[in-house]
């Protein structure tokens, strides 16, 4: 567990160094395996998020049945975002080889937008948790929360070729 956010990254350095971000995607029958791999990754990290969080936290039961109920509405809400996210890069990755400049300002666009929804939802989610357990739980949940997505965002923008 402690090794979560340490296993991300070497995921990220075993799968591509900086001057692989750069390459053009590999052939048409890997961009699908390339987004199954993204969604393998995100599932390995869910299933492990939970239980890292409350590691870090060390809740007592009452805070535990306060905290879980709005950290967990919360994470509904982002992985619907991420869900979206992983949509538009696999049309971008299938539509890579005739990408125009709609395509290009389509795809940095939703990354823009992608980050103001997840800062806009965090803020929610902190005025929720502070509601529920107090401010320096509730900071610390989101901190860790933040660190875990931004290590989850590196790898699948690693995987993302940058446009010609």
């Amino acid at each position: 567990m402690r090794t979560l956010l340490a296993a991300a990254l070497l995921a990220l350095a075993v799968s591509g160094s900086p001057a692989s971000l750069a390459q053009a995607p590999s052939k048409s029958s890997d961009k699908s395996a390339d987004v199954t791999d993204l969604q393998q990754l995100r599932a390995a990290i869910q299933r492990d998020k939970r239980a890292f969080i409350a590691e870090k936290l060390n809740l007592t039961d009452a805070e535990a049945r306060k905290f879980w109920p709005v950290y967990d509405a919360y994470q509904k809400e982002h992985r619907t975002i991420i869900e979206e996210q992983l949509k538009g890069i696999q049309r971008y990755v299938e539509a890579f080889d005739t990408l125009d400049d709609a395509g290009a300002l389509a795809l940095i666009k939703a990354h823009l937008d992608r980050d103001e929804r997840m800062n806009t939802l965090r803020q929610k989610a902190l005025v929720d948790l502070q509601r529920a357990v107090g401010t320096r739980l509730a900071a610390r949940a989101i901190q860790i929360d933040r660190r875990l997505s931004l290590a989850h965002q590196l790898e699948i923008v690693s995987k993302i070729p940058l446009i010609r």
